[in-house]
């Protein structure tokens, strides 16, 4: 695997990574791994503003569409898949692109993150999975606080999956997940790569998100929404707390009349990407492409393939 090319795409959501994804892999002979703890479900589409197969244009796309929404999905398996995929994209002459706004899937894969499993110990999970179905994912999250407030501030309280593991890695170790995180991104990736972080004026991100929402809306998120509970999909799974489930589940059970809901979800739409961009931020060695630079999508391609082949990663 040293050395092997792979190039990054990502961005806070709604900044437009699907679009250009497409016309890139096109341009470099790509094939597209998405990095999108959402999109790998099947039937959530709507939700996760999921590319269409005819928006794919031909380019082979992996873990889309993978998994149904009650399996168990997370980094580590995101890791492996996404290794797995890249293998074969390899095998082919192909360039693997990994695009989405999931920055702790990205790191993982990126700098091969060696995550501490312990298969021995599944009470102490299973107790704080009880304790925030019986009081609550605030609740759990000010225990995060208490003992790693770095990580606590970094993952929303709506996360239970990553507010369990960093509770979990604590418990095992003695030591704040967050530590042990900052301590591997300093390591060197397996990969020749470039990382591209697109994005926009936050003024316009935020209008996109507020837009795309009501999109989502008109297009049936309610009916997805509600024929997923009736397949008997739990709200209490961890696909169902992703944003737009979680909050229309909540209005077809008259916790929230309609405008609520979507005014919640939009706002924590928008506190999404702001979090996103920290993460973002953070991540060393990564070139950030401001739409707001260019002149159009060509012109920002033609960007990133200069940056590429100065790279030699085409």
């Amino acid at each position: 695997m040293d050395n092997k090319p792979l190039v990054i795409l990502t961005g806070p959501t709604a900044v437009g990574k699907t679009e250009l994804s497409i016309a890139l892999a096109k341009k470099i002979d790509g094939e597209i791994i998405s990095a999108d703890s959402m999109q790998v479900y099947k039937y959530m589409d709507i939700g996760t503003a999921k590319i269409k197969q005819e928006e794919m244009h031909g380019i082979p796309h992996y873990l889309i569409d993978e998994y149904f929404p009650d399996d168990s999905f997370n980094v580590v398996e995101f890791k492996d898949k996404a290794r797995h995929y890249a293998e074969q994209i390899y095998s082919r002459g192909k360039i693997p692109i990994i695009v989405g706004g999931t920055g702790f899937y990205i790191q993982a894969l990126l700098y091969d993150i060696d995550f501490a499993k312990n298969h021995h110990d599944n009470s102490y999970r299973e107790n704080l999975q009880r304790l925030a179905m019986e009081k609550g994912n605030e609740y759990l999250h000010q225990k995060l606080k208490e003992v790693d407030s770095v990580s606590a501030f970094r993952i929303h309280s709506n996360n239970v999956k990553r507010v369990i593991r960093a509770m979990e890695y604590y418990h095992q170790t003695g030591q704040p997940i967050s530590k042990h995180n900052d301590e591997q991104r300093q390591c060197t990736s397996p990969y020749h790569y470039q990382y591209f972080v697109l994005n926009d004026y936050r003024e316009l991100l935020y209008e996109k998100i507020n837009k795309r929402i009501d999109i989502m809306i008109e297009q049936g998120l309610i009916d997805e929404v509600r024929w997923l509970l009736s397949q008997g999909y739990s709200r209490n799974l961890v696909s169902m707390q992703g944003l737009g489930y979680k909050e229309i589940a909540a209005y077809l059970e008259d916790e929230y009349s309609l405008d609520e809901a979507v005014d919640i979800l939009k706002r924590d739409t928008r506190h999404f990407a702001k979090r996103q961009m920290t993460w973002f931020k953070r991540e060393k060695d990564v070139t950030w492409i401001h739409k707001y630079e260019y002149d159009s999508r060509d012109s920002i391609l033609k960007a990133l393939f200069e940056c590429l082949s100065r790279k030699g990663i085409v």
